[in-house]
């Protein structure tokens, strides 16, 4: 990992060549993800006479330089081989390119370097949209359909439009992955959330709960689509960052993901949750998709969902604490709620993690 230095000066550099009149004012470091990405906010001083022509030519005042780290994929790219081949470009360009070819509201990618894995992008601002439903008098159905919207962009234009050759047709989020996912949850997730229990009887069911899931039509799918990815400017606008891990999945697992990661049971209600896959649903029809799975269908593939995202997380979550990143098994309660929400609509297909998980 090359020093801030060289980050900074390649950053000034990037400003003078996309902006010759503006330079850099000031660097700040901004909280990173639990990747080895690092990022900056970069304010960016204008000269006067870009000032009066800005929208033609003047820099914006901020912009977030990025360094990508050492590695394109993540950890079960590699362990599951998932990827034929050498890939010279980063995901992160690979698959900005094929979002901005449908007009999903992703960053402007002003410049980047590849051998020194440095970007400089657009800042999205600093209001995520679980921010935003926060705020006093926010409506959270109204936010988060919104979000729906673009994911209906994303699985509609993205599957039909997209690029064969994008890195994100390649990889499938198959059974064989959600199962490996789950893999957490076996070592040290259930202990944690049922001291004493038993797993040999839970195995098999975890295995049939990634069979199940490998059965169900893919779409082009974000993957990591949540509150604290997808950020809100003035109109209100979404604005979608950390697309990076893009892959092929069941349609549900991006809205599993977007209405009950972490503490998002605080204000999606079921109500609100059954109105927002209502609208997807609506949505697709209003696009004239041709429905794969009749609504019974598409329920239980979001059951299914919701339920391997929660045990995945469950077990994330205690592994994160248990390598030294605090405050994550906070969440641990509202992901087993939601196992035991989804586990209570399908006592008869998992008997053995209902009563694992007492639900």
């Amino acid at each position: 990992m090359q020093h801030d230095d060289t980050f900074e000066t390649w950053a000034a550099k990037a400003v003078a060549r996309r902006w010759p009149r503006d330079r850099i004012d000031k660097i700040a470091t901004l909280r990173g993800d639990l990747s080895t990405r690092r990022f900056w906010r970069v304010s960016i001083a204008q000269h006067k006479e870009s000032i009066a022509s800005q929208g033609e030519t003047g820099a914006p005042p901020t912009a977030i330089l990025v360094d990508l780290g050492p590695d394109d994929f993540p950890h079960y790219v590699r362990a599951l081989n998932l990827i034929r081949g050498r890939r010279y470009e980063p995901p992160w360009i690979d698959v900005h390119r094929a979002l901005e070819s449908i007009g999903a509201p992703v960053p402007a990618l002003y410049d980047a370097d590849l051998a020194r894995r440095a970007m400089l992008v657009e800042d999205v601002g600093e209001l995520s949209l679980l921010d935003a439903v926060r705020r006093p008098g926010a409506d959270a159905a109204d936010l988060f359909r919104l979000a729906a919207s673009e994911l209906i962009r994303i699985h509609v234009d993205g599957t039909g439009q997209i690029d064969r050759r994008c890195v994100a047709r390649e990889i499938g989020y198959s059974g064989r992955l959600f199962e490996w996912e789950m893999k957490e949850f076996a070592e040290v997730g259930l202990a944690a959330v049922a001291p004493g229990a038993d797993f040999s009887p839970v195995a098999p069911e975890l295995k049939r709960l990634a069979a199940r899931l490998d059965h169900f039509p893919h779409v082009f799918s974000h993957r990591d689509y949540h509150g604290h990815n997808l950020f809100i400017q003035d109109g209100p606008r979404i604005r979608i960052i950390d697309f990076q891990d893009a892959l092929m999945a069941p349609a549900a697992q991006d809205l599993a993901v977007l209405l009950t990661t972490r503490d998002t049971d605080e204000f999606i209600t079921p109500a609100i949750e059954r109105r927002i896959l209502d609208f997807y649903c609506a949505g697709l029809v209003r696009r004239g998709i041709p429905t794969t799975l009749d609504p019974a269908e598409f329920m239980s593939s979001y059951r299914l969902c919701v339920l391997q995202h929660a045990l995945k997380m469950i077990g994330r979550f205690e592994m994160f604490e248990r390598g030294g990143k605090s405050g994550y098994r906070r969440y641990i309660p509202h992901a087993l709620a939601q196992a035991r929400r989804m586990l209570a609509e399908m006592r008869a297909e998992f008997p053995e993690l209902c009563a694992a998980l007492s639900a």
